[in-house]
């Protein structure tokens, strides 16, 4: 086949897992990390932005028959595309992280027993919870995801409300606001208001529990996009994270109801620092990561889903897939051997390497977009007259760096301007200079003090923007290559005179 057409008939897969839900069980990589993940062994999922939570959050719920056989009912929190369930939240948000809290279960309650009652789970026990939240609305059949979570919303701060409103019970000794609404009593109550069928939360909560356990199921509630879900407020994504992970903890006693969360290390280690005692007993976790071998199959798995591309070499799919030793042999036959001449790496370990953060993090997002740019750099150098490359190889050396071009355009604009828009005063003022930066030549571009100008690194430091080499008393500052090219800087150590 005339290589200009087999290319374009090439296909790398998108870069967010989302837009191909349909193609990613036939190249998903099944990592140790992920069997953990499909047996129930781990409860929260994280990784920097791109790692692959979202895959396996979308992978999960493509596989939920296969999970019912085994006794798992999954409920999603959050759609997998488009506007998130929470945004309406942003308009008019709890104020309180114990408001949050209330939010959380009683949401999580209320889209657990929808999904029970839409598979027929019903017991005399399990049909006063349905009747405790057809009550108070809760059970609507017409209500979709987000209406559910207004009505949930509203229910919550009428549940915490300290004004007399009708349906708020009074507590008889004090005259006070219980905080009962129908049957939903935001404490656990007396035990004359359980004789009138009136529980906690926690206590319906509890009831569904033991029922599950009866019937000899299991429901994992699945929660992601958290980082789009707040993403305008850091103070909002802070009390909703540390309110969802309390709720975490609280639900370590209910066995057969698992919370399934999927977030951002980026955002995990922001929660951290502002501290977070809880954090201590969450030891049901996975970090999300890569190295050379993992990202060298993700690359042969979605390189040999192109049936045209397996057709025209002669490619034996599953005996490449079985053998690193192939994988290497058959990368070495579609790639060039080196991109650039000289002591530096081959072709796959240089796209790896470029495609890292400070610290040296590389994600299948980036690596993918790469290899989409390569495709189409290599297209149009064709379609202008350009030479195919050698024997059996697809892509021509110099199409490698301005298809990084490209993506180190995309990190910086989609990920560090949009997400840290804080920090693009400071990094635009690094535009046209050297990769390494010292203290001093820092505290000159930014116009402070030194100790300023190293805390302020500190937190591009911690982003993954800068790497800190050297001593610690006089430290400088390196910019990996995956920001380099769209903010034009060139290799080499800037110095500058100290600043007051």
């Amino acid at each position: 086949m005339e290589r200009l057409k087999l290319l374009q008939q090439l296909s790398f897969g998108a870069q967010v897992a989302e837009d191909e839900v349909n193609e990613l069980a036939r190249y998903f990589v099944h990592t140790d990390q992920w069997n953990r993940i499909f047996k129930g062994d781990v409860d929260i999922v994280r990784g920097e932005k791109g790692a692959g939570k979202s895959a396996i959050y979308l992978l999960l719920n493509a596989m939920s028959n296969d999970l019912f056989d085994r006794g798992v009912v999954m409920v999603s929190g959050e759609k997998p595309r488009g506007t998130t369930v929470f945004k309406d939240l942003m308009a008019d948000p709890p104020t309180t992280e114990p408001e949050f809290i209330v939010l959380w279960k009683l949401y999580i309650l209320t889209i657990v027993a929808h999904e029970m009652r839409s598979i027929g789970m019903a017991s005399p026990e399990l049909q006063k919870v349905y009747a405790a939240l057809e009550e108070v609305k809760l059970l609507e059949p017409e209500l979709n995801l987000s209406g559910l979570l207004r009505s949930v919303q509203t229910m919550a701060r009428r549940l915490i409300s300290p004004k007399l409103e009708a349906g708020v019970e009074l507590d008889q000794q004090t005259g006070g606001v219980s905080g009962i609404i129908g049957r939903i009593s935001l404490a656990e109550p007396a035990s004359e208001l359980r004789s009138r069928g009136i529980s906690s939360l926690d206590g319906w909560l509890e009831i569904v529990n033991q029922e599950l356990k009866k019937q000899k199921y299991q429901v994992w509630v699945l929660l992601d996009r958290l980082d789009v879900a707040f993403a305008d407020n850091n103070d909002l994504e802070s009390n909703a994270l540390r309110a969802l992970m309390k709720v975490y903890g609280d639900f370590r006693d209910l066995d057969n109801l698992h919370l399934k969360i999927f977030i951002r290390e980026d955002i995990w280690n922001r929660i951290l620092g502002e501290g977070f005692r809880e954090a201590s007993h969450i030891t049901r976790y996975e970090v999300m990561s890569w190295n050379y071998a993992t990202l060298l199959n993700l690359l042969m798995r979605r390189m040999l889903n192109n049936d045209v591309l397996v057709e025209e070499y002669g490619i034996d799919r599953e005996a490449v897939l079985a053998d690193n030793d192939k994988q290497e042999q058959l990368l070495k036959r579609i790639f060039p051997i080196k991109v650039e001449q000289g002591n530096n790496p081959e072709t796959f370990k240089w796209m790896v390497n470029r495609c890292a953060d400070a610290k040296e993090r590389t994600t299948p997002r980036e690596l993918i977009h790469l290899l989409s740019c390569v495709r189409e750099e290599e297209i149009r150098r064709l379609e202008l007259g350009g030479k195919s490359p050698e024997a059996d190889q697809l892509f021509d050396r110099g199409v490698f760096k301005p298809a990084l071009a490209r993506v180190s355009k995309a990190r910086v604009e989609t990920w560090l301007f949009s997400e840290y828009a804080n920090q693009k005063p400071f990094v635009e003022k690094l535009i046209g200079q050297k990769a390494e930066q010292t203290p001093e030549s820092l505290a000159e571009r930014w116009g402070m003090s030194r100790t300023d100008a190293i805390a302020k690194a500190g937190e591009l430091v911690s982003l993954g923007f800068f790497q800190q080499r050297g001593e610690q008393s006089a430290p400088t500052f390196w910019v990996p290559f995956l920001y380099r090219e769209a903010l034009d800087l060139v290799q080499g150590r800037e110095t500058g005179a100290p600043k007051a």
